[in-house]
């Protein structure tokens, strides 16, 4: 009978298990408990070949909004492409990237993905071009330290759950130079899987960091909070008196004379589809937070 095109079957209990299944299988995602905790939303649509009633090929869209110098852009987050072994090199994905494609490129400023070493020539056919992402670093040797008391938060921990998710519904963009907005469910998918054990809430500051120390290292993955934050007065309340380098996993919004950078070396490269009229910042990170 050959395959056939699905999208957003999330409700179709044998297919979404067969997609599950899949993802594991694949990249070793466990996509089944950030369901069953209610985070997949409207905005992960998954678009997939079934045969036999089982998921065989899939390219995923996160529909979210983007902070870039300022201004708030429409973005589309390619992820979740997978093909089950026994149907590779039938062009599967390509055919879902296009009908992705034809359904989204009028509805949003710029697509984007990552992309693993293994598929870098893949890409391009489809308009998308090779960004530079950067880490930001900073030297940290005040001695003014300002502790304040938090309470951990537990990521397998449905309550604890509800309230970040709560949280992060509620939150302003990290980054004015490169945030992400209307981005929970994805959030949601690392706190769960990525994070649980390095959550934290600050009461006296109502906000909610994602950090983690390592001897003299400061990590810093996300600041989830309400209102606009000022980091170097975050990073007092945060660090020790062993702390002498800060680690950013988003784009600082602080003077570029304070920041060292330097080339994101992972193994998932950037690559950006985007109208002609839309201007980058000339260096950024995506939030680790909000990557698909």
């Amino acid at each position: 009978m050959g395959e056939q095109f699905i999208k957003d079957y999330k409700e179709n209990e044998e297919l979404r298990n067969s997609f599950f299944q899949l993802a594991h299988s694949v990249f070793g995602l466990n996509l089944q408990n950030w369901h069953e905790k209610g985070y997949w939303g409207s905005r992960y649509i998954p678009f997939s070949y079934v045969a036999d009633n089982q998921i065989v090929a899939n390219v995923s869209v996160n529909i979210l909004n983007t902070i870039i110098e300022g201004q708030k852009k429409k973005a589309i987050q390619i992820g979740t492409v997978m093909t089950h072994p026994d149907y590779r090199n039938q062009g599967l994905s390509a055919k879902l990237m296009n009908q992705i494609l034809y359904e989204y490129e009028d509805q949003c400023d710029f697509m984007y993905l990552f992309a693993n070493e293994t598929v870098l020539d893949y890409y391009p056919k489809f308009g998308f071009s090779p960004i530079n992402d950067y880490h930001f670093s900073m030297e940290w040797l005040s001695s003014r330290q300002n502790p304040v008391s938090m309470k951990q938060l537990d990521g397998t921990n449905s309550e604890d759950l509800s309230f970040i998710y709560q949280f992060a519904a509620a939150r302003v963009p990290v980054s004015q130079t490169f945030g992400t907005v209307q981005a929970e469910d994805l959030f949601m998918f690392h706190c769960i899987n990525v994070f649980p054990e390095y959550i934290y809430y600050l009461p006296e500051e109502d906000m909610i960091a994602i950090f983690e120390k390592q001897e003299q290292q400061l990590k810093i993955y996300d600041l989830i909070s309400k209102k606009t934050i000022n980091i170097e007065e975050t990073i007092s309340k945060l660090a020790d008196e062993h702390t002498t380098e800060v680690s950013f996993y988003f784009t600082p919004d602080l003077e570029a004379s304070k920041l060292r950078k330097q080339l994101y070396t992972t193994n998932d490269q950037l690559f950006i589809r985007a109208k002609d009229n839309l201007s980058l910042p000339a260096a950024f990170q995506h939030p680790i937070t909000s990557q698909a």
